[in-house]
């Protein structure tokens, strides 16, 4: 679909909050699903970018410059245009429940978070992590749609210093969670996941693969998980990006 930036604002160095109004006709998108949009017609492949927010229509991604599609996409002004396929991609669960869910992001992996949060409507607590306070986002949003917070970095510039699978791991072990959903590096994952197993609690977490077509055609973001006793793989673009943590192999 085609769209039009409504605005594009730098969040932090190196960061930037991009909103665009979706076609009517667009289905609703999940927390932890992710558009794949064109960036100008330098670039052949399309940037899959993670839904960061959804209200009204009006889809919100909060994104890294990282090259060149990136770069692009932070270039865009209020009134440009868009082409976008989605949403795309198998989402978080995020139905509330009488027990509360844990978030648990880090680093560029913490906006996913956000619309999770929306959704399980101000029931989830979180623990976000990021390198250093000066590379933190959405804080102050995530605190506010969350019933609990916790907030670590590496330096101990912000909250408390350490990893967030430290922090995940003492929630778990203090509260009774429905289950924890997960965004971030694939180190990170991992020991949530086992945080996640050690208190018996389910556990989702949302890989990051290259894509290509961004419909399961071309299979460039396999990654492999297991089906039963056996290992195969699965398409990240179609089968995830959110995966149940037990059937990864990490």
């Amino acid at each position: 679909m085609i769209v039009t930036v409504l605005s594009n604002e730098s969040l932090r160095p190196g960061a930037s909050d991009l909103r665009i109004r979706a076609d009517a006709s667009a289905r609703r998108p999940r927390a932890g699903q992710f558009a794949h949009i064109a960036c100008g017609d330098a670039l052949l492949l399309r940037r899959p970018i993670s839904l960061c927010d959804e209200e009204a229509g009006v889809w919100r991604f909060v994104f890294e410059h990282k090259g060149p599609g990136t770069r692009y996409l932070a270039a865009r002004k209020p009134g440009d245009t868009l082409d976008i396929l989605g949403p795309l991609g198998r989402g978080f669960t995020c139905e509330p429940e009488d027990l509360p869910t844990l978030l648990v992001g880090g680093g560029i992996g913490v906006p996913p978070l956000l619309l999770a949060a929306r959704r399980l409507a101000g029931t989830a607590h979180a623990v976000l992590g990021f390198r250093a306070a000066s590379l933190a986002v959405l804080t102050d949003e995530l605190a506010s749609l969350c019933a609990r917070t916790a907030f670590c970095s590496d330096d101990g510039s912000l909250g408390t210093r350490g990893f967030t699978d430290a922090v995940a791991r003492r929630l778990l072990s203090e509260t009774a969670y429905a289950r924890v959903l997960a965004c971030g590096p694939r180190p990170m994952l991992r020991a949530v996941a086992g945080a996640a197993r050690a208190a018996g609690v389910p556990c989702e977490v949302s890989l990051e693969e290259r894509m290509a077509c961004g419909v399961g055609a071309c299979l460039a973001c396999a990654c492999r998980v297991r089906a039963g006793a056996e290992e195969t793989f699965r398409r990240v673009c179609l089968d995830g990006p959110v995966f149940d943590a037990e059937t990864v192999v990490w």
